[in-house]
């Protein structure tokens, strides 16, 4: 659902006010180009002791040394915590060394606690400062300045490279580390060369790269994915830094943990970090290679929830489905136009008055209902709908009476706050109490009764609220009016700012124009369960509801849940899928989605996608062609529209089916390919999607690379992102790559170019890679129908090599199961290997747990090996015997063709595509398959 039905510029205009007075804010505006130097605010901190802690870690005490009253006071002695908490991670947290400040929760989001030091501990200031500057781990190194200028630095120990270095000089453009109740700042120097990506939730109109002096603001807002550079529905301070020295790339990444509001600043050289609360706890992650910076963050904050199979089909939701018989049209019409459908959703239209837990027994009567259900169940597809967190006030409205009785809402001077969204007036359940947790997960299995959903999608979940105001119901007034949209206050309303809360002293640029951070949201000087406030919490709001109806839908049937959220934070990935919001039907939105998904995959969720054609307004034909194309490949992949725009499901025009036939005909081929990457996140977080730089981190020619994304690490995806566009210009890391269309078409890239490929307006170009074995299926219009189809190896070796390897792998499992693993009787997992040895083509099996593949009766049909040298092919032999002529399985060659140009000193090579079919090998059993070439 869409919290903003009016244009951005009525959302500014809302507030406009407020953006008048922002010349008068603290601070800086980040939208020139060429912004100006920022004011160094203080003389930082000496080191004053430093000692081993009996956890293998070191404790120290920071003193400032000269105060000063800008945006606050500063804090007078910090404790500095550090600790190589792995060998591959290191630790470093500044605190309050007087008081408990805030700091995202430890059992929202599992991790060591640093020691607590009582006062009458401490030690007299320089009594056990060590002599040393260097803390070393495995690979590496923490080193301090001493006394009088504390610094920090963190290095590489394999090739020297310096990570991170907070330390102040008089020539940099930033200042030293400052530490106050509302107001922190630290600093690193970057080399000018270095590559980096995230701090997201954002829209990057540059690509996916990082870009010097684009603004960085983190706090989670409303802020659709249509506004650039700014603030949106999710934080993640995290970055990862790429880069390339002598030759060889390396990668680590930096987490800052912290749920406040921040500015992030970076100039090319530097990266600041201006925060208004909380502590500084970073995380260094060493890598070397981007996967296992990934593998490193997801061990650390949770790996990706597991995927129910079902999952990955195509999703269909629209806003406005007012009545069961148009789902009903909808299911029916994807089916007769054959374009496969696996999910359908329902925004708000279900309810009953917009709240949540509710049916609307007119429009969506409860026996018709599940007759639908049982019947969509039978055939396989699945059912989602939508709930938003706030809860509306209603003296006849079970779920309100019920959480009232429980004491299970946020507090605003000792009452539940009252706030409006689209029932009217609400209160906003508080996550960060167990008692919500519980009532909410009643509530959850209350309407699961009612209605047995498959999965839940939750919204608006910033917890957002359409005004800036506190509110009161009088008497007798109605709210909602029925009249007029819902952003316009029908309580009695007035502004809030009366706080330090309200109005910190730092402005950061939220919503990217400094707008109040209470704008659309509770007031932050409200309360949640042990007296913290929204000020600390808000970022977090989100991810604290989907741990909540993560553990609800667990508690239902002992079944692998499904939760599609917007809101999202450090650890979101481990319980939820994301989509990026309200985007618009525009090209440029369909560019921006790509460097959004590949983020996503950094950040620990894999599971992600954007509106299909967009939600708003209605895009052209020639754009929702193109935009199936690259959706029909993101990992979560749904077509959804806005209330207020024309109707825009795949069938509406006839070419834009024909484009989905084939996009999502191939992506229901692929089914079981993506599917082990959503196992492989799950056991060691790869993304499902990626930039090309993961495979190819050597080649700093894809670096920048936004236009393009690998599926796993040899699936490449090149779209038409233009308009009027036949052909697209794609690059190609070096090597071979084929093509998934037309597999006797081939790009040999010896060291890397752009290729122009034919690109009509039903085509998309997909190309897999050489040294891989990829499994396929059939297809099908279901994903329960596809899975059972069977099964095709594609094994690719560069194109006519004489020696050559190539591997892959496939697993599969009961995917309604809670766990995602190998070991529990409905699970198995093969690994595909083939060699090219002087003429012998050797393609082979080792499964492990082979029982459930054998059970389920699937086999393998089809062998299809590409690039072999240009020979007769010999006969063939299966598990060391050959195969005889009165056999249906049958061998066939073909010569491949050439795209693109040769480097000078280079020749053509010949190279063959060879097909086996005909077969009916047991996935469930190894087996080996041989033959020669030549012969």
């Amino acid at each position: 659902m869409v919290s903003l039905t009016n244009p951005f510029s009525l959302l500014l205009l809302s507030f406009l006010p407020f953006i008048l007075l922002s010349s008068s804010y603290g601070g800086n505006s980040s939208h020139s180009s060429t912004p100006a130097a920022p004011t160094k605010i203080g003389k930082g901190y000496r080191l004053i002791s430093i000692e081993e802690t009996p956890d293998g870690g070191f404790l120290g005490h920071l003193q400032v040394k000269q105060p000063n009253k800008i945006y606050g006071a500063d804090i007078p002695l910090l404790q500095l915590y550090v600790k190589h908490e792995s060998q591959d991670r290191l630790r470093v947290h500044i605190t309050d060394a007087e008081k408990q400040r805030w700091e995202v929760p430890y059992n929202l989001l599992p991790r060591e606690q640093p020691p607590v030091v009582e006062a009458n501990d401490r030690e007299i200031p320089g009594k056990n400062l060590i002599t040393v500057s260097e803390i070393s781990g495995s690979e590496l190194i923490f080193s301090y300045r001493p006394r009088d200028r504390f610094g920090f630095a963190v290095k590489r120990k394999s090739n020297g490279e310096t990570l991170f270095n907070s330390s102040s000089d008089p020539s940099d453009p930033f200042g030293e580390m400052v530490f106050k109740d509302q107001y922190l700042e630290i600093s690193t120097k970057l080399p000018k060369d270095a590559s980096l990506y995230g701090l997201g939730e954002n829209t990057q109109p540059h690509g996916i790269k990082l870009y010097p002096n684009d603004p960085y603001t983190l706090y989670t807002m409303d802020v659709s994915a249509i506004n650039l550079n700014a603030d949106s529905y999710g934080s993640h301070p995290m970055y990862m830094d790429l880069r390339n020295v002598g030759g060889e790339a390396y990668a680590h990444a930096v987490l800052l943990l912290n749920s406040n509001g921040m500015d992030v600043f970076y100039r090319g050289d530097s990266l600041t970090y201006k925060i208004i609360g909380g502590v500084f706890d970073f995380y260094f992650f060493i890598g070397p290679a981007p996967l296992d910076v990934v593998d490193q963050y997801t061990a650390f904050i949770g790996r990706p929830a597991p995927m129910p199979y079902w999952s990955l089909g195509f999703h269909q939701c629209r806003w406005g489905y007012h009545n069961l018989s148009v789902i009903e049209d909808v299911v029916e019409r994807y089916k007769n136009a054959k374009i496969p459908l696996d999910v359908i959703w329902n925004d708000d239209d279900h309810m009953d008055g917009k709240k949540d837990f509710t049916l609307n027994t007119k429009n969506y009567p409860r026996p018709q209902l599940l007759a639908f259900l049982d019947k969509s169940i039978g055939i396989g597809m699945k059912y989602i709908v939508i709930i938003d967190p706030g809860i509306a006030v209603n003296s006849s409205y079970g779920t309100y009476q019920r959480g009232l009785a429980n004491d299970v809402f946020i507090k605003y001077e000792g009452e539940p706050f009252l706030a409006q969204v689209w029932p009217g007036a609400v209160n906003f359940p508080d996550f960060l109490n167990p008692k919500t947790v519980d009532w909410w997960g009643d509530e959850v299995r209350r309407f699961h009764e009612l209605v047995p959903v498959d999965g839940l999608w939750i919204d608006m979940n910033e917890d957002l609220e359409f005004l800036f105001w506190e509110m009161h119901n009088p008497q007798g007034k109605q709210c909602p009016t029925g009249e007029g949209p819902g952003w316009i206050c029908c309580l009695d309303c007035k502004n809030i700012t009366k706080t330090r809360w309200d109005e910190p002293p730092y402005k950061i640029n939220a919503t990217g124009v400094q707008a109040p951070i209470g704008f659309k949201t509770i007031a932050t000087s409200c309360t949640h369960y042990n007296g913290v406030l929204e000020y600390d919490a808000h970022s977090i709001y989100g991810f604290s509801q989907t741990v909540a109806t993560h553990k609800a839908l667990q508690g239902l049937e002992g079944k692998r849940p499904f939760i599609l959220t917007r809101s999202t934070f450090v650890g979101s990935g481990h319980y939820a899928a994301h989509w990026t919001g309200d985007n618009q039907g525009t090209w440029e939105n369909l560019r921006y989605s790509i460097s959004t998904m590949l983020n996503f995959g950094i950040f620990g969720v894999p599971m992600v996608g954007s509106d299909i054609c967009g939600f708003y307004p209605q895009p052209t034909e020639e754009l929702c062609n193109r935009w199936i194309e690259v959706g029909a490949f993101y990992p979560f992949s749904r077509d959804h529209a806005n209330y207020y725009s024309p109707r825009q499901e795949l069938y509406q025009w006839e070419s834009v089916a024909e484009s989905a036939r084939n996009a999502l005909g191939m992506r229901y081929k692929l089914l079981p390919f993506l599917y082990t990457l959503t196992y492989e996140a799950h056991i060691r977080g790869a993304p499902i999607a990626r930039p090309l730089f993961f495979t190819f981190p050597n080649y700093p020619e894809c670096y920048g690379v936004s236009t393009q994304f690998l599926l796993g690490s040899s699936l490449m995806i090149s779209p038409v992102l233009e308009q009027g566009k036949t052909e697209v210009k794609a690059l190609f890391p070096p090597g071979t790559w084929y093509s998934l269309l037309d597999m006797t078409e081939t790009v040999d890239s010896k060291k890397g170019q752009y290729v122009t490929l034919d690109a009509p307006l039903h085509v998309v170009n997909v190309h897999l890679y050489q040294n891989t074995i990829l499994p396929m299926q059939q297809g099908g219009l279901l994903s329960k129908e596809a899975r059972m189809t069977p099964f095709t190896l594609i094994v690719t070796f560069p194109a006519g090599a004489t020696d050559g390897q190539a591997k892959g792998n496939l697993f599969l499992d009961k995917d309604e199961l809670p766990e995602m693993k190998l070991g529990n009787g409905y699970s198995t997992y093969v690994e595909f290997y083939a060699t090219l040895n002087q003429g012998a083509v050797k393609v082979w099996s080792q499964v492990q747990e082979g029982k459930f593949a054998l059970d389920n009766g699937w086999s393998i049909e089809k062998v299809t090996v590409l690039g072999l040298s240009n020979k007769q092919v010999g006969s063939l032999e299966i598990d060391g015997s050959p195969v005889s002529g009165i056999s249906k399985v049958e061998m066939s060659s073909s010569e491949q063709i050439f795209v693109g140009k040769l480097d000078a000193e280079e020749s053509k090579p010949e190279s063959l595509m060879v097909e086996v079919k005909g077969l009916d090998i047991p996935v469930g059993k190894n087996f080996v398959m041989s033959w020669k070439m030549g012969v």
